[in-house]
């Protein structure tokens, strides 16, 4: 029989029921199934952004097992200290009825732990691993011991470390001489790709429409804790109204919770950070200028762990002849929950909160065109697919700056892919409720016309769109490639 900790989910209606099915990650299935396959022990490191379906992932890996040891950290809030958080280790081990009672070391909690899982295949997750142990600087080094000494002993066991804050994990556990060759797989999840979010909308009653659905993806993205929160009887913005302008909102606490729980102290700080990059990308100099302070130090730590907890891109220009990266990078708000909440919902905080936010701002729907435009770019490798770019011959794919010089004019590309065959794809997203008209066309020519290629590069315009574009734009025969970018939600 199947045993679970502690961990409490909830269906779309809040209750204390069953989980919600389970959707996408077949590929990291596949792999930790593999472990099974193994004679030895395995330890398995599991990191991405908050919400992305860490434990949910750990959970459904549990089925494979007899039995299942689920523990996580205590969310940090004042009073939360190492004793606290060994406390409660001891109360969910307790939950397994088992007769465990010391908690004062955690070499003690990791013992009676092994004694107990010494035979049979046994799978072990610790949840949130950093508020678990990043406190106690006796956590890591007694978890360690205890591997080598008991837990690795049992050669059908796999434990399971997973956790938000990713840079941390990088830096005490991958990173770490005491882990090394311990750790048999890393996997680091990310949003879920287009075809897995349509399967949220699976069993909705009647007709959902493309672009109905692409207006939640442009603000939760692949998150699929924000997307198991749709309701099927309401339409887009009604979902947004609920999830973003209501006091109780999922979408509108989350900001502040998201800085909290991850960053603790320095969440002012990463907040500054992220707030700069609302409307521009920025180099670490620029957000230096900006912040007033030095490149080094803490600013570098920041742009590092908003990097690895999968909220900032740091985007490289590169060169079109050499296809080599420059030297100047800028970090651009990849998330798109983020950038939304601080464009469109923080500005109207107080209003939310006193309940005076009734419907939608004024706004709603241009703020949508940068918010797929980044949908666009998280999902670039599906692009590059569909215009048949192997990743062999794929030399560099991203946003492109061109900074205007005496002899060129600057110019920005929503999405440029050169090939190692100095063939280029112009990418023009443009996300509207109507047709794109012919307008369209001189808008890309000033951007081909201002773009400098070196001598034998071939460039092909392509236009991303989700509406359909009127019929004298495809007759014209400008661009190499019209993408309909619904058929990636059936991809």
């Amino acid at each position: 029989m199947l045993k679970i900790a502690r961990k409490n989910c909830f269906c779309k209606s809040g209750g204390h029921k069953k989980h919600m099915r389970f959707i996408g990650r077949d590929q990291e299935l596949l792999l930790l199934q593999g472990l099974l396959q193994k004679k030895t022990t395995s330890l398995v490191v599991i990191r991405g952004r908050r919400r992305i379906g860490k434990s949910r992932l750990a959970e459904e890996f549990a089925k494979s097992f007899s039995k299942a040891f689920i523990f996580s950290g205590i969310p940090p809030v004042d009073g939360i200290d190492p004793t606290a958080q060994r406390a409660e280790f001891l109360r969910q081990l307790q939950e397994y009825k088992l007769p465990i009672y010391r908690h004062e070391d955690w070499g003690d909690l990791f013992y009676d732990l092994a004694a107990l899982t010494k035979k049979g295949r046994i799978l072990i997750v610790l949840d949130e691993i950093t508020w678990m142990g990043s406190k106690d600087p006796t956590f890591l080094p007694k978890l360690k011991t205890a591997w080598d000494r008991h837990f690795k002993h049992n050669p059908q066991l796999v434990m399971i470390i997973s956790g938000s804050n990713s840079a941390w994990i990088e830096k005490n556990i991958l990173s770490s001489t005491g882990f090394f060759g311990r750790v048999s797989l890393r996997l680091t999840l990310e949003e879920l790709p287009l075809p897995d979010c349509n399967r949220f909308w699976k069993g909705f009653p009647g007709i959902i429409a493309p672009y109905e659905k692409f207006k939640i993806l442009s603000i939760t993205g692949g998150i699929p804790r924000y997307l198991e929160e749709l309701r099927p009887d309401l339409t887009a913005e009604a979902n947004v109204q609920r999830l973003c302008f209501e006091p109780e909102g999922l979408l509108f606490c989350e900001f502040d919770q998201i800085f909290h729980d991850l960053f603790l102290h320095k969440g002012a700080f990463y907040k500054e950070i992220v707030s700069l990059l609302i409307d521009r990308h920025l180099s670490m100099t620029e957000l230096a200028d900006a912040l007033k302070r030095s490149k080094g130090g803490d600013l570098s730590d920041a742009l590092f762990e908003l990097t690895q907890a999968g909220f900032l891109a740091r985007d490289y220009t590169w060169s079109l002849l050499t296809g080599k990266k420059a030297a100047i990078s800028r970090y651009r708000l990849k998330d798109n929950y983020l950038r939304f909440y601080l464009k469109y919902i923080r500005p109207h905080k107080q209003q939310i909160e006193s309940g005076k936010v009734r419907k939608l701002p004024p706004g709603w729907h241009s703020i949508l065109g940068l918010q797929f435009e980044n949908l666009v770019i998280n999902n670039g490798h599906l692009l590059q697919e569909l215009l048949q770019v192997p990743p062999g011959e794929l030399s560099s794919a991203g946003p492109y700056l061109q900074t205007p010089q005496v002899r060129r004019k600057g110019c920005q590309i929503d999405y440029l892919i050169q090939t190692r065959f100095q063939c280029l794809y112009v990418c023009e997203v443009k996300f509207r409720q109507e047709k794109i008209g012919m307008g369209i066309i001189p808008e890309v020519q000033e951007k081909l016309h201002a773009l400098k290629l070196p001598r034998g590069f071939s460039c092909r315009p392509v236009l991303i769109h989700v509406n359909g574009v009127d019929e004298d734009v495809v007759d014209s025969g400008f661009f190499a490639r019209i993408v309909d970018f619904n058929e990636f939600l059936a991809h």
